[in-house]
């Protein structure tokens, strides 16, 4: 495995740029060379993100548009390819979470989870995979504890993490004889701008919250952007269907 992640002379495409793990991860690949295209609902955020790229050097297109609906998901692919001329990684960052006690979620809740967290990657994928092919590029979804682990109040939630994974290992598998490399990361709770706003349900059981919470506390929204960057880059070769928990032991037992 190569030790140094280089992204120089490539193009990553990352969604939920605006803030968070999608910022984070943006920024990482920037600092490995690489030319961003930034994807997310939030223009302002997106702003932010893009003036930090800059400041590192790096290229930055900002797209703005809603990814839970599908027929947006192509044409971030097409503005990545149309402005760079190619597209070497797709990091599939943005991400919903909503608690709610089951008899109590919506059709829309359990709709636009099930949009943003699992349809939308995919028909990126559909998108990127062929410019993917043309540069033996890499494609890295992020998972969650949530696809290993019941979380209670979070049944769309873990059913879409859990889809996610399987989906990531299925096009791993269908690709096992071409040169693109198909991951995922699975990180546990991090302190990122979804934690600030989550709003518990009404009557909601703490112990059963703290089951998933983990011992060690939150990981740090810096160690999992810089391991989807490797997963993005040449430094992840080894790395082909693959789904790395970075849990601080959540799912250890």
């Amino acid at each position: 495995m190569a030790l140094a992640v280089d992204m120089t002379g490539k193009v990553a495409l990352v969604t939920g740029a605006a803030s968070g793990l999608g910022r984070g991860t943006a920024l990482a690949l920037a600092r490995a060379g690489a030319d961003l295209c930034i994807v997310d609902v939030n223009p302002a955020g997106l702003e932010e993100t893009a003036a930090a790229i800059r400041v590192l050097g790096r290229k930055v297109l900002v797209h703005t548009t809603d990814l839970s609906d599908a027929a947006n998901c192509p044409p971030a692919v097409a503005v990545a390819v149309r402005e760079f001329g190619h597209l070497d990684a797709l990091c599939n960052v943005a991400g919903l979470i909503m608690f709610t006690n089951t008899p109590e979620m919506s059709v829309a809740h359990w709709n636009k989870t099930i949009a943003v967290n699992l349809s939308a990657p995919f028909h990126l994928c559909q998108a990127a995979i062929p410019h993917l092919l043309a540069r033996d590029g890499a494609i890295v979804n992020v998972s969650s504890t949530a696809a290993y682990i019941g979380e209670a109040y979070a049944a769309a939630y873990c059913a879409s993490k859990a889809g996610l994974l399987q989906m990531t290992k299925a096009l791993a598998m269908e690709y096992q004889k071409k040169s693109i490399r198909i991951n995922a990361i699975a990180p546990g709770g991090m302190m990122t701008n979804i934690a600030d706003n989550l709003v518990m349900p009404e009557g909601v059981d703490y112990e059963l919250i703290k089951r998933f919470s983990g011992m060690r506390g939150l990981v740090e929204v810096d160690d999992v952007s810089e391991m989807i960057a490797i997963l993005a880059s040449d430094a992840g070769r080894g790395f082909h269907g693959s789904c790395i928990t970075m849990d601080r032991g959540i799912t250890a037992g």
